[in-house]
Formats: structure tokens, sequence, C-alpha cells
């Protein structure tokens, strides 16, 4: 719930865009040479309401990797209309963090708790020659991948499953347990479009799922071996980790009574 120091505090959620590139992920560290998305816009925003503005975000995102639907929130004292945010809050912001939308929100609501679903997409960009202007946001491969037989692989990683085998070495989370909702992969010309929903994500979590169907899809494993690297429980069996660049969090789920704005997942170099 939001503090109360002498006035009670007002609570606000937005919705965040932003190209990870020249990002050292989400988190806010403590060497001041580090550059984080955190740190970035509790600086802007912390202009706007002239307060200094503290953040929680849904997910932390890893060094590198994107964002089209982040969502955090934040309590502050001087109440401000929901444009002011957006406005205000993207006039302090460099051209690659963007605030999409603002909404004042109940004490109730908080940014990861009170989230029910994550989504994912990882694009990646299937042909011989590299792309000069897509460098950075996407994850280049080079030799053909058959995007039905990874899609067809990655059903066997739905429900709620120990992901042992799919989740980072530095993972910190106490449970390796997370229950998957969906996961499609499709081509798009010469984009193939890995979409996963899940209650949460372990640390690597889909990275390391692309890299094993990528694997798949290539034809250098079966479409059972998804499973079967499930089954196994180690995450030395399974394959490399992908690159962060294709990366995206696309979305975050909340129940209705929140009453947050839908967009468009994105990001916009794809379709739907």
């Amino acid at each position: 719930m939001a503090r109360v120091l002498g006035d009670a505090l007002e609570r606000v959620a937005l919705c965040i865009e932003y190209n990870g590139c020249r990002f050292n992920g989400w988190q806010a560290q403590k060497s001041p040479k580090v550059s984080t998305v955190q740190e970035t816009l509790e600086s802007a925003l912390t202009e706007v309401a002239d307060s200094p503005v503290k953040l929680t975000c849904a997910g932390r995102t890893d060094a590198g990797v994107h964002a089209t639907g982040q969502i955090v929130h934040f309590d502050y004292p001087n109440p401000r209309p929901e444009d002011a945010w957006v406005r205000g809050g993207n006039s302090n912001l460099p051209a690659s963090v963007s605030v999409r939308w603002a909404k004042q929100v109940s004490p109730e609501f908080h940014a990861r708790f009170s989230a029910t679903a994550r989504r994912y997409r990882y694009i990646i960009y299937n042909n011989p020659v590299k792309s000069a202007l897509l460098s950075g946001q996407v994850t280049p491969h080079f030799r053909s991948l058959d995007a039905d037989a990874m899609n067809a692989a990655g059903q066997q990683l739905l429900g709620e499953n120990d992901f042992t085998s799919y989740r980072g070495a530095a993972c910190q989370s106490s449970t390796p347990m997370r229950d998957v909702h969906q996961i499609s992969v499709k081509r798009d010309g010469d984009f193939v479009i890995m979409d996963i929903k899940a209650n949460a994500f372990l640390l690597h979590m889909v990275r390391n799922i692309a890299g094993v169907l990528m694997e798949i899809g290539e034809g250098i494993k079966p479409e059972c071996w998804a499973g079967d690297v499930l089954a196994l429980k180690d995450r030395t069996l399974a394959g490399v980790t992908a690159l962060p660049d294709g990366l995206y969090l696309v979305a975050v789920s909340y129940p209705e009574e929140f009453a947050l704005p839908v967009i468009p997942a994105g990001p916009e170099l794809i379709r739907g």
C-alpha cells in the first residue's frame, strides 16, 4: 500500500517503453558509471514531481533487453494530472525511453505483486545477411529455421513445471516452478517470433527457451528435445542462452479491477 507521511501519498502507474541497448538492465546500480533504465526514469520523473521518485517495476529486465509494456508504480505527495506524467516525463527522458501512458491507481495496486502474468516476445532475424538497421533490436540467425517445428516443440513447455533446466545460474528465485500459459512461434517474412506468456519468469528463462528452440528449428535436435530438457532439470544439459538483443517485455496482465489501459504489444518493427 502507499505510504503515509503526514499527508497521504497518491499512487500512479505508468507504462514504459525502452530500448535496452545502452542500459545495464532495469535495476539501479551502486556504481554511478552504470546507466540503468530505473535511474534514468526516476531522474526524469523527479523533475516532474518536484520530489524524489522511487519506482517499482513489474519485471526487472537484463542488460540489452527491451520493453514496450513495462509497468511501474510510484507514490508522490504533489497531485499532477495523468497527462503531466506522460508529457513531463518524456520531455526529460532520452530518446531511448518513453512513457506511453499514466493512470492514477488505488493504494492496493502494486506493479509487481498485483501482476497475474508477464508476456515476452523474442524476435529472430532469420536471414543469411545481417541487418545493419536492426542491429541490437533483433537476434540474427543466419541458418534457416523451421518455425513450425519450433512452435510444436514449445507446446511441451505449457503448464506449471519445474524450469530448472531453463533458469540462469545466478537466478535467486526460491523456486524453479513457473506456469507457462501460452507459447507460440511463427514466421513473418525474415522474422521468426516467439511469443510467451507465464505467471512469472526465472532469470534468462525466455532466452534459454529460445536457445533450445533455435537448435530444434535448425534441425540439430528433434522436437521432443524441448520436453526432454525440461524433464532433466539440469541446466548444463540444455542449449545455449540466446542473445538479449531480440527480447522484449511486451505486456503485463493485472486484474480487471485496476482498469489499466490496453495497448498493442509491439514492437513496431513487427506486425500483430
